[in-house]
C-alpha cells in the first residue's frame, strides 16, 4: 500500500508542480496571501473538499471525511503559505513577478504538497475519522500560527494531533528527519539601547560618554555569554547582528545613542532564561562601568517547536513506509531556526518533519535569493503526509 501511495502521487506530480510554479511566480508576504488562498480554495473546490476561509486572517482550513468516521477522531496537516521580502535572482521562467518578494523558503512547495495529499486522501478516504488541511498564513515573522490558534483553530475544528513538514535542502532528496522533543528553537528578538553623551570626536572626546565605545565592549562581552554560561552540551545562540548610531557623514561626531539588535536561540526554557538574565546583567553593567547607561528589550518571538514522542514515532513509521528505513535519519538533530508551528504544538501533540530536498541541482539554502524548491520532493512529501493520516486514523487492517 505505501508504494501505491507514492505511485499515485507521482502520477499527480505534473499538476501540483504547475500549481507550485504559479505560486512561486506570485509570492505574497504574511497576511497578504489573498491570491494564494484563492488558488488553494479553487483546488479544494475542484476536488470537492469543503473548506473554511479567513481563519487567522488569511488562512484556509479544508476537511476530508474518511471512508469511516466512527472513531470520532481528527488530525490536522499544516502547510505555510507566505513568501519573504527578498529580491529573486534565480532567472527561472517562473521567477517572482513581484520584485522584492520571493518564495525563498519553499512555502510554495509546502502548499503544493498538502494539496497533492488532499487529492489522494479525498480520492481514497483510506482512514477512519476526519483530516483537516491547515493552510497557514504569516509564518515568516508574523506568528500566523498563533493567529490561527487565537482565532479558534482548535475550538472550531476538533483536531487531536497536528503535523507539518518543511523542505530541508541540507538533507539529501528523499531523506526524512524527525527528532523527538525539541526540533526547532525558541527565537527571541534583542534590542539594546546604549545612551551616552555626544560631542566632538576630534577636539574633545574626553568630554563625551561615547556610546560607540560602549557598544563595542557590549558586543564582545555579549558574545562570550554562551561559551561561559551554558553547558557545552546545551544548544544556545546569542548574536548581535546590527549596529545603528551616529551618521556616516558626521565622521567626527560622537552620537548620544547607539542601538544594537540581534537574536537569541534556545531549545530549552532553562537556557532561554539564562541567556536573557546574563545578557541583561552584561549590558547594564558594561554600560554603567564606562559611564553610560543601557536598556535591554528581550522579546520572545516564537517558543521552541517540540515534537511529542508518540506522534514522532508515528510520523517516522509513516516516512519509513514511503522512503524506506535507510532514508529516515537514525539520530536526527534539531535546528536552531525558529518556527511558529510551535504554537500549534503547544495546543495539541504532534510532530514537525524535515524533508530532504538537496541534490546537485538544488544547492542553495533557505532564505537566499537563488533558492528554489525541489519539485521532485512533491510526491514524496505528499505521500508522507498522506501516510501519516492513514496511520493516525487507521481503518481495520490499514497498517
Amino acid at each position: 500500500m505505501p508504494q501505491k501511495i507514492l505511485d499515485q502521487l507521482s502520477a499527480d506530480a505534473t499538476r501540483y508542480r504547475k500549481i507550485r510554479h504559479d505560486l512561486h511566480a506570485h509570492p505574497e508576504l504574511g497576511f497578504e496571501e489573498h491570491r494564494t488562498a484563492k488558488v488553494v480554495c479553487e483546488e479544494l473546490r475542484r476536488l470537492s473538499i469543503g473548506f473554511h476561509t479567513n481563519i487567522g486572517r488569511t488562512g484556509v482550513v479544508g476537511f476530508i471525511q474518511g471512508r469511516d468516521t466512527s472513531s470520532g477522531r481528527a488530525i490536522g496537516l499544516r502547510a505555510d503559505m507566505d513568501a519573504l521580502p527578498i529580491r529573486e535572482c534565480t532567472g527561472l521562467g517562473y521567477a517572482s513577478a513581484d520584485d522584492g518578494k520571493m518564495h525563498a523558503c519553499g512555502h510554495d512547495g509546502h502548499v503544493a504538497m498538502l494539496l497533492a495529499a488532499a487529492a489522494y486522501l479525498q480520492r481514497t478516504r483510506n482512514f477512519n475519522g476526519v483530516v483537516y488541511l491547515i493552510f497557514q498564513p504569516g509564518e515568516e515573522g508574523y506568528n500566523g500560527g498563533l493567529e490561527m490558534v487565537k482565532d479558534g483553530l482548535f475550538e472550531q475544528f476538533p483536531i487531536e494531533e497536528v503535523y507539518a513538514l518543511h523542505n530541508w535542502p541540507a538533507l539529501p532528496l528523499g531523506t526524512v528527519s524527525i527528532p523527538v522533543g525539541p526540533v526547532m528553537a525558541a527565537s527571541d528578538r534583542i534590542t539594546i539601547r546604549i545612551r551616552g553623551k555626544g560631542g566632538h570626536g576630534g577636539i574633545a572626546p574626553q568630554r563625551t560618554v561615547d556610546p560607540v565605545l560602549i557598544a563595542g565592549h557590549v558586543i564582545v562581552a555579549a558574545h562570550s555569554i554562551v561559551s561561559r554560561n551554558l553547558d557545552p552540551l546545551d544548544a544556545g545562540v546569542l548574536s548581535l547582528c546590527a549596529v545603528a548610531g551616529g551618521c556616516l557623514a558626521g565622521f567626527n561626531v560622537i552620537p548620544d545613542e547607539v542601538v544594537l539588535t540581534g537574536t537569541a536561540r534556545s531549545l530549552r526554557p532553562e537556557v532561554q532564561l539564562v541567556l536573557e538574565a546574563r545578557l541583561r546583567e552584561t549590558v547594564e553593567s558594561v554600560a554603567r562601568g564606562l559611564g553610560g547607561s543601557a536598556t535591554l528589550e528581550y522579546e520572545p518571538n516564537v517558543p521552541a517547536t517540540i515534537n511529542s514522542e508518540p506522534q514522532t514515532r508515528l510520523a517516522r513509521d509513516a516516512a519509513q513506509d514511503v522512503v524506506g528505513e535507510q532514508h529516515v535519519v537514525r539520530q536526527p538533530l534539531p535546528s536552531l531556526g525558529g518556527e511558529d508551528f510551535a504554537y500549534m504544538l503547544r495546543e495539541r501533540p504532534g510532530a514537525y518533519i524535515h524533508l530532504g530536498t538537496g541534490d546537485s541541482d538544488h544547492v542553495h539554502g533557505l532564505h537566499t535569493s537563488h533558492f528554489d524548491f525541489n519539485d521532485a520532493a512533491i510526491p514524496i512529501g505528499s505521500a508522507v503526509l498522506s501516510r501519516i493520516a492513514e496511520r493516525a486514523l487507521p481503518l481495520d487492517n490499514n497498517n
